[in-house]
């Protein structure tokens, strides 16, 4: 029994300097955010879409946000005020009625201003956004590629001279990868959607909701800022997943300074702080060789591994099962037998 204990103890450990070193590689790498500016000098498109996302995000809906809080609500409240100016506050105010008024009055325009202009500047922003995100991604990869130590380009004289049947044979493989893309990237919709959704549920656990929502929050991020140079070195998802899951620590600090600088601030300033700062980690991730920091690691461990936490169970579960509602294998299966007859 004490034998089982000790190696227990002796394990545990194990697991847990390995884990320590792995967040230490994680923090350094996040850390490197003077990477943006160095990928902006190499690169003139990144640098104008990173320019254009901290101006929407940062100076015109942040400060949108500052000027209502600051300038607008303090005017109305000073323009229509909602108590009565009584010397003696035992005194009952003569115009009540009129101070409710007032009061409902400011509301309105309140809720006007976010209407017209909030709602409409966060559908804007969030469309505008996510498509630069991708571009930010796109130009970072290329500056990284094209002045990096990376070897030689591929060269361009091929045999031409192959057969007909090889060409279309090399077409057919070309077709069943490009629908093997489409469907992993369906997949992986899904499977980041439940992911939200169960995120958003943990919130709501009492007494350890927050710590566990700020944790899968900061796990969601850090997956989300490396997808993009994923998507771009054509790494599966299953490759992704077991690679993220089995170096959790790592990713956990790597997304935690984005749910840090939001967890505590409004829905509306949250978007703003994040749309600002989500760009730079993107970046920061693109530039990173998490495979090779972690690989330097692994061989201190001698072959120990750390062991694969199951992040995205449950939303691989939900996904399965939604996607099996889909009639794909009948109509499959169907078709092979009116081939048969």
């Amino acid at each position: 029994m004490d034998k089982s204990i000790r190696g227990f103890m002796g394990s545990f450990k194990t697991k847990s300097k390995q884990a320590s070193l792995l967040w230490i590689e994680g923090f350094r790498e996040a850390c490197c955010l003077h990477r943006v500016i160095i990928y902006c000098l190499r690169s003139r498109e990144l640098a104008i879409r990173t320019r254009q996302c901290f101006l929407l995000n940062g100076f015109i809906f942040l400060g949108s946000i500052l000027v209502l809080r600051s300038v607008v609500i303090p005017t109305l409240q000073w323009v229509l005020p909602d108590r009565c100016p009584l010397i003696n506050p035992q005194e009952s105010c003569p115009f009540e009625g009129i101070f409710r008024f007032y009061s409902f009055l400011r509301l309105g325009l309140i809720q006007l201003f976010y209407v017209f202009w909030f709602y409409p500047m966060y559908i804007s922003s969030f469309i505008l956004s996510t498509l630069w995100y991708n571009d930010i991604a796109k130009y970072g990869f290329f500056a990284i590629e094209k002045y990096g130590p990376s070897g030689s380009e591929p060269s361009s004289q091929k045999d031409t001279t192959g057969s007909d049947k090889a060409t279309n044979l090399e077409g057919f493989f070309f077709l069943c990868s490009v629908m093997i893309g489409i469907a992993e990237q369906v997949y992986s919709i899904v499977l980041l959607t439940f992911f939200f959704l169960e995120v958003y549920v943990t919130g709501f656990i009492p007494y350890i909701g927050k710590a566990l929502n700020f944790l899968l929050l900061s796990w969601m991020y850090a997956y989300y800022c490396f997808e993009y140079k994923w998507n771009y070195l054509g790494l599966s998802l299953d490759k992704r997943l077991d690679f993220f899951e089995s170096n959790w620590p790592f990713f956990m600090v790597l997304g935690s300074p984005c749910v840090l600088a939001v967890f505590f601030c409004s829905p509306l300033v949250q978007y703003g702080l994040m749309a600002v700062l989500y760009p730079l980690f993107v970046l920061t991730a693109t530039g990173s060789e998490a495979d090779k920091v972690i690989a330097s690691q692994r061989k201190k461990w001698k072959g120990a591994g750390l062991g694969r936490i199951p992040i995205f169970v449950s939303a691989d579960y939900l996904s399965m099962k939604v996607l099996s509602l889909f009639p794909i294998e009948p109509r499959h299966q169907q078709a092979h037998g009116q081939k048969a007859l």
